[in-house]
């Protein structure tokens, strides 16, 4: 499948530096994006770390596709799936090590998302509360669980989402890279149409707008990229309280043909 995408990064309106960090790989079809934790530069080493070792993981897959699995297979997905959760489990070592290296320092951490396409088919890995979205038609969904305190609590019924909104405890994570030597990875597969756009983005975006305000910048903003851009704009707009990213990726649209052409003047001149 032929993608298109757009990718956009910001610092936004109030850190003095931007942890979050995102790689496209159109010729893998992979989209990697993390959003670091550990404050001054830590946080920004964590999250470049996660990406450029998901890409390298994948690079090295590709070059030689007996290299093992890291971790645990999952039963019942896909092997570009286990090899995507393979890469975040790698990825975490990476964090881990840079973590111990660097002890009597703050912690270093970071959340990741992480999306491949293969075969009409989309592999998803994350851990933390990064997201990923589908526009399909009129349905906006959230493809990912978010490992934080609030989310849990709200899973459990402890919480409802206003009060989770204005919880001063948004930030507490319960799952991330790096925090551990192994980290459990949520990864699944979602079969791609071709009128579906994905979204990957940091809690940046979240915190700042509505799930209906995102759906409604991809439906009506066609350009992959300039609505990475909106979305930017609009979440700087609402506060910009965080760093904010966005990945927008949708099927490139196919070539109309003749007998596309000649179909649609046939409607055009009975219309």
């Amino acid at each position: 499948m032929e993608l298109e995408f757009g990718a956009q990064s910001d610092t936004g309106c109030v850190r003095e530096n931007n942890e979050d960090s995102y790689r496209a790989a159109p010729e893998m079809n992979l989209f990697v994006l993390s959003d670091g934790m550990g404050g001054l530069d830590c946080g920004e080493v964590a999250s470049r770390l996660v990406v450029n070792t998901i890409l390298e993981h994948f690079q090295k897959a590709d070059a030689n596709p007996g290299l093992p699995l890291v971790g645990l297979r999952i039963n019942g997905v896909s092997e570009t799936t286990n090899r995507l959760a393979s890469a975040v489990r790698v990825a975490n070592q990476a964090v881990h090590n840079a973590a111990q290296r660097s002890a009597g320092e703050r912690p270093m951490g970071a959340t990741v998302v992480a999306v491949r396409f293969a075969d009409e088919r989309m592999s998803l890995a994350h851990v933390g509360d990064s997201r990923i979205y589908r526009l399909r038609g009129e349905d906006f969904e959230q493809l990912t669980c978010d490992h934080s305190f609030v989310a849990e609590q709200m899973r459990q019924g402890r919480m409802t989402a206003q009060e989770a909104g204005s919880s001063k405890l948004q930030n507490v994570l319960v799952r991330a890279l790096g925090i551990d030597p192994e980290v459990d990875v949520d990864a699944s597969e979602e079969l791609m149409l071709e009128s579906d756009t994905v979204l990957l983005c940091s809690d940046g975006l979240t915190r700042e707008l509505s799930d209906a305000q995102i759906a409604a910048v991809l439906r009506e903003v066609e350009d992959p990229q300039e609505a990475a851009e909106c979305l930017i704009k609009l979440a700087k707009q609402a506060g910009g309280g965080d760093n904010i990213t966005a990945i927008v990726v949708r099927p490139a649209a196919r070539p109309v043909g003749a007998f596309g052409r000649i179909s649609r003047l046939g409607k055009w001149f009975r219309d």
